[in-house]
């Protein structure tokens, strides 16, 4: 099965934004893309993190360590708001 990609006009009118603004975010490495000929072109997976709809390891593993920093600061209070 191949994978399907999108154009950076597809993806510039799914996130409302411009082309030019999608081109930034590929320059920026704020969105993954492909260069093929002088096009890029967009994973569906990768537009998938863009949108917020999956997470990426990185991301995950930030909201881990939050967590345990919260949990280990401030477990007591915690534990005692979830008694009210």
């Amino acid at each position: 099965m191949a994978k399907k990609v999108l154009t950076s006009s597809e993806v510039a009118k799914i996130l409302g934004i411009s082309r030019v603004a999608v081109f930034k975010k590929i320059k920026s490495g704020q969105i993954k893309a492909i260069k093929i000929g002088r096009n890029f072109v967009i994973e569906d997976n990768d537009l998938m993190e863009i949108l917020g709809k999956s997470l990426s390891e990185k991301d995950k593993k930030n909201i881990e360590e939050s967590v345990k920093k919260t949990i280990k600061e401030y477990g007591e209070t915690l534990r005692l708001l979830g008694k009210e």
